[in-house]
Formats: structure tokens, sequence, C-alpha cells
């Protein structure tokens, strides 16, 4: 097996958990789950075996189907979202008034978009 095709692998078996685990929590059969979100039987367990990747629009609907969000589905739980120490700011900025959030929202965009030009003006040098 190549490494490409055991890099490719991780990603669906830790995927195939979830959906497992997440199904069960549910209290639905792969049936029921396959109904639901419109897809054979038989794909639901090639997705909890590993053995095949949903597409797109499969995986919406077994978000939907599930009552989920596609990043519970689809991401490790610390894969997403803020690192510990920016996740008590935005916390913190959750609970400020309207102004003082749009205020800190554009501070944040301008800074983004000052971090990308410099990310594509470095590209452009190399």
């Amino acid at each position: 097996m190549t490494s490409a095709a055991t890099t490719s692998a991780a990603p669906v078996s830790r995927f195939a958990a979830r959906l497992i685990q997440t199904r069960r929590q549910a209290s639905m059969t792969q049936q029921a789950l396959a109904d639901a979100a419109g897809v054979h039987v038989n794909q639901v367990r090639r997705y909890e075996a590993g053995n095949a990747q949903p597409t797109l629009e499969a995986l919406v609907g077994l978000a939907r189907a599930l009552h989920v969000s596609l990043d519970q589905l689809v991401f490790d739980e610390a894969e997403r979202g803020p690192s510990d120490d920016l996740r008590l700011q935005f916390e913190a900025v959750s609970h400020m008034a309207d102004e003082d959030r749009r205020i800190v929202k554009a501070l944040l965009d301008g800074m983004i978009v000052k971090y990308q030009t410099k990310q594509m003006v470095g590209n452009l040098s190399s």
C-alpha cells in the first residue's frame, strides 16, 4: 500500500467511527439512516466500514437525517474552531453589545486581509 493510500484511509476510518457513534446516539438502524438520508443502505454500510467516502450530497443527507452539523459529522472535535487561548476571547466578544462585536469583527477582518496579502506577496516573491 502506498503512503497516499495510507494517508487517505485514516480520515475514512475516523469518519466511519463518528458516523456509527452518531447513528447509534440517534437510535437509528442503518436502514433507517439510509431511508432518511436518501441513500441506499449498502452505502451506509460501506461508509461505516470505512470502504467508501460519501459525496457532498450524501454527507448533507446524512447530517440532516442525524440532526447534526456537517462539522460534527466530518471533523474531530478539536479539529475545527479556535484554539483554547482564542476560545475565551471569542466567548467574551459574544457577550458584547452589537456595535462592539461589529468593531471586533472589522478588526479581525482587517488583520486577516493583512495576513493573506502578506502570504500572497511572499508567494509572488518566491
